[in-house]
């Protein structure tokens, strides 16, 4: 219990969108409150649920509740309960389950009602959980688990047009981004035909004239903030900061796996800063061609690598050889090792041998990645991911692999080249010094801002009068 709030307990709903990616920053940032006498109901589908308790240590057990949201099953017969998640969600299927997750709002509307919390965080992806939580009184937080300069090249875009320039012109998006970008905005009308339906529109934290309280950011200012200013600037209403909100398996004693231990014995065994680590998070899955190119570059590097290849659960391939190049693994030998599947991204990264990522740039890996002090080899793909890898060079702790090929396609010799420059050359040398650098600001910052959302918090129950649970 945190002494200076009293005795009285602050209970908070959340609400996050139904992937890992989002699922993960809720998860982190409800242990970090839950440390501070706050009584949270993490609400979820009961697959995610399920995925989500083991990781859970037992001293949360009496602080973190799991609240089940079933979606309507009768509506979307093909959405089973095990698709009521984007991992392992067939491409096909991501349209309905927003749509199931929407009109599951009446369901968690009755939830609201019966647990009546002191507040309600709420993920952008279900903008309609502000007017649930308006409606009965509750203060609302929105939550964005994306960058700031991600977050506020969108709004920027969304209340100034697309003919006003950006102002900070170090970020940008290329002619093969752009139809990517575009299928983030809000469509002209009401018929919505984007093609691209991996997230649902952005949409305003501010709708027909009502708005949140209070929008949380997952960043610190040391790296993003000019554009956390613009951002508000934009937006006009109260933003806190809450850093990086990154898992720590030290501190909650993670069980070991044979897998892990058998990775990480593998990198003990190599030089210091020796070995890049390749990994493009859970939920995006590389093609054929990017994966060929990829290791045609790690080839071509002769730097030593550990590649963490994911496949989609429908696509059923079991061996990793079947897409690889024929012979890679027996030509890399011991320089290189595959992994199929899963591994602590974290174990990985804080191990002395690695010396680059090359990584997606989703943010919480972006992130991940400066905790560590490890060089990013930049390598977006889509949604945020091209302004984060902007943000890694802007900030000298990356470089980014340009895609020369048609239609933005990667190139093997530009994949050598910049893993090389980053393992090898001067330019890694300055990049990993950068890292050093950023390593310890994040490590001063972390829990300097979960106190301050705590008093804010604090006033914001004073100021709406709201009862708080015993």
């Amino acid at each position: 219990m945190d002494s200076r709030h009293g005795n009285s307990i602050m209970s908070v709903v959340m609400l996050p969108w139904l992937a890992h990616g989002h699922i993960s920053p809720f998860f982190e940032l409800a242990k970090k409150l839950s440390e501070r006498n706050f009584h949270i109901f993490f609400c979820s589908t009961p697959v995610i649920l399920n995925s989500v308790k083991p990781k859970l240590p037992e001293r949360y057990n009496h602080c973190i509740e799991f609240v089940e949201l079933h979606l309507p099953h009768d509506v979307f017969p093909e959405l089973a309960p095990h698709y009521h998640t984007t991992n392992g969600l067939p491409p096909h299927l991501m349209p309905t389950l927003k749509k199931a997750l929407q009109m599951a709002s009446p369901y968690f509307s009755n939830i609201l009602k019966t647990l009546n919390p002191d507040f309600l965080i709420y993920d952008f992806v279900v903008p309609w959980a502000l007017s649930l939580g308006l409606d009965q009184n509750i203060p609302t937080i929105q939550f964005f688990i994306f960058s700031a300069v991600s977050v506020s090249f969108l709004f920027h875009r969304l209340f100034k047009g697309p003919s006003v320039r950006f102002p900070f012109p170090a970020i940008y998006l290329r002619d093969y981004e752009i139809s990517k970008f575009n299928s983030m905005m809000p469509p002209a009308s009401s018929n919505d035909n984007r093609k691209d339906d991996r997230v649902p529109p952005l949409q305003s934290p501010i709708t027909t004239g009502r708005s949140c309280d209070l929008i949380l950011l997952k960043t610190f200012r040391e790296i993003e903030g000019k554009y956390v200013d613009y951002l508000y600037e934009l937006m006009d209403s109260k933003i806190l900061l809450l850093g990086p909100l990154l898992h720590d398996p030290t501190k909650d004693q993670e069980d070991k796996d044979e897998e892990t231990d058998h990775i990480i014995k593998w990198l003990n065994k190599r030089e210091t800063s020796s070995v890049v680590y390749i990994s493009f998070g859970s939920e995006y899955f590389l093609s054929k061609e990017e994966i060929e190119e990829i290791a045609h570059g790690l080839e071509l590097s002769k730097v030593s690598f550990i590649w963490v290849v994911r496949f989609p659960m429908e696509e059923k391939i079991t061996r990793a050889e079947e897409v690889l190049l024929k012979g890679f693994v027996e030509r890399v030998g011991e320089r290189g090792m595959i992994v199929e599947g899963w591994a602590s991204q974290t174990k990985i990264l804080q191990n002395s041998s690695v010396g680059g990522f090359l990584s997606h740039c989703g943010w919480s890996s972006v992130l991940e990645s400066m905790k560590f002090g490890v060089p990013i080899i930049a390598m977006p793909m889509h949604l945020d991911q091209p302004y984060n890898a902007r943000l890694v060079e802007e900030l000298g702790v990356g470089v980014e692999v340009k895609k020369t090929g048609r239609g933005g396609g990667l190139q093997r010799e530009e994949v050598a080249k910049v893993i090389k420059d980053v393992m090898e050359n001067n330019i890694g040398e300055v990049v990993r010094r950068k890292a050093m650098e950023l390593r310890d600001n994040i490590g001063k910052r972390e829990d300097r801002e979960i106190e301050g959302l705590v008093d804010e918090l604090v006033q914001l129950r004073i100021r709406t009068g709201k009862e708080s649970i015993n």
